[in-house]
């Protein structure tokens, strides 16, 4: 039997079964945003997710002529500030830290989020396919969490 060298057998990494839940946070400034935000940042730690807290600014003028950035990069400044702030006030009160991340987006995004959520469909599409969205059927005798 002849002395050949045994190359070691490379083993691809193992994914999740299931990515990571987010829960995405649409944070205005108001009372109920921010109890929003307190149970999401709460939820993130129990299921080991994240939370992305969003600030909503209004779309940008429909034409082929652009807007001047300035003012629009200024107002979504503003609401991304005011995000952070409502955000460092949450993580305050639940002692939950790194499981966050703010951003802004335009309300029509947010609008069609929203859609899927309520139980439209949303398809996103890119450059590797295409994938349906479509709210979960919760299991029978399993209950939503409160506030959820």
């Amino acid at each position: 039997m002849a002395d050949t060298p045994v190359e070691p057998l490379r083993l691809a990494p193992l994914l999740p079964r299931r990515p990571r839940p987010r829960l995405v946070v649409h944070v205005d400034g108001s009372p109920a945003t921010y109890g929003a935000l307190v149970w999401a940042l709460r939820e993130a730690a129990r299921r080991d997710g994240t939370v992305l807290a969003t600030g909503v600014v209004a779309d940008a003028p429909d034409g082929l002529v652009p807007a001047p950035r300035s003012a629009g990069e200024r107002t979504r400044a503003a609401v991304r500030a005011q995000v952070e702030a409502q955000v460092v006030r949450a993580i305050a009160e639940t002692g939950v830290t790194g499981r966050v991340r703010t951003a802004t987006v335009e309300q029509s995004v947010f609008d069609a989020l929203e859609a899927a959520g309520r139980g439209g469909d949303l398809v996103l599409v890119g450059g590797t396919g295409r994938t349906l969205l479509r709210p979960v059927v919760p299991r029978a005798g399993r209950r939503l969490a409160r506030g959820a």
